[in-house]
């Protein structure tokens, strides 16, 4: 699907699962990194899975460019979503999980074989096409997880907490090989993330969550700043 602006919009979304009540308005920059931040529970994957379309709102719009998601399936969105255990097939090799974000039926073209192989060198994994996830570190799994996002094409990328399991040094590597391809492919990015240094390497904005509502959005330094609020002040203690 074609939008002429990549920026992602909640306009008035309300959304009850279980007991939980979401209330979100809140709007996230096309081509900026946004760090979605906030306490366990306050609604941080759950703004994820509206924007990729695993959860539909009871009432308002979730808008991609100027158009309502209304109505659309995941695979009609122009998401890629990455999560925190890779989501990668521990029996395919890893040039199939990556072919995978092209075609799930593995239909592939030479031209999409040539821009699998083209990704994986671009994370740094040229030759281990072959390797099955199981041979791999939890850094290089991740960047295999990376690679099929980069071959959808998408313009809006969706991370929950993609660094969690990594130990500091591979945390590091990783935040900055997302900076590098940011930098270049200049694509909406929403990063969940529990780690003030990851907002401080990372983010261009800062929207922070507490029980399902918006408390603060803005500049990542006015977020650092914002002590006064109660929410943000523990936080930051962590």
């Amino acid at each position: 699907m074609s939008v002429p602006d990549c920026g992602v919009s909640f306009d008035n979304v309300s959304l009850k699962l279980g007991q939980q009540n979401f209330a979100l308005k809140c709007g996230f920059e096309s081509g900026k990194i946004t760090a979605v931040v906030g306490p366990s529970g306050s609604g941080k994957s759950t703004l994820l899975n509206l924007v990729a379309g695993f959860e539909m709102p009871d009432a308002g719009r979730v808008l991609i460019g100027r158009c309502d998601m209304a109505g659309l399936d995941p695979s009609e969105r122009p998401v890629s979503l990455i999560f925190q255990d890779n989501n990668l097939f521990s029996y395919l090799d890893i040039f199939t999980n990556v072919g995978l974000g092209v075609s799930p039926s593995l239909r592939l073209s030479a031209d999409d074989k040539m821009a699998i192989g083209d990704a994986l060198a671009r994370v740094g994994l040229g030759g281990f096409e072959r390797r099955l996830p199981s041979t791999l570190s939890g850094g290089e799994r991740q960047r295999a997880a990376l690679a099929r996002a980069l071959v959808r094409q998408r313009s809006v990328m969706l991370l929950d907490e993609p660094f969690a399991a990594l130990d500091p040094g591979l945390r590091s590597g990783m935040a900055t090989l997302l900076k590098e391809l940011h930098d270049e492919l200049k694509n909406t990015v929403l990063l969940v993330t529990h780690h003030p240094d990851d907002i401080r390497r990372l983010a261009h904005k800062v929207v922070f969550l507490s029980n399902g509502h918006v408390v603060y959005e803005g500049e990542v330094e006015d977020f650092f700043a914002a002590t006064r609020v109660e929410e943000i002040r523990t936080f930051l203690a962590l």
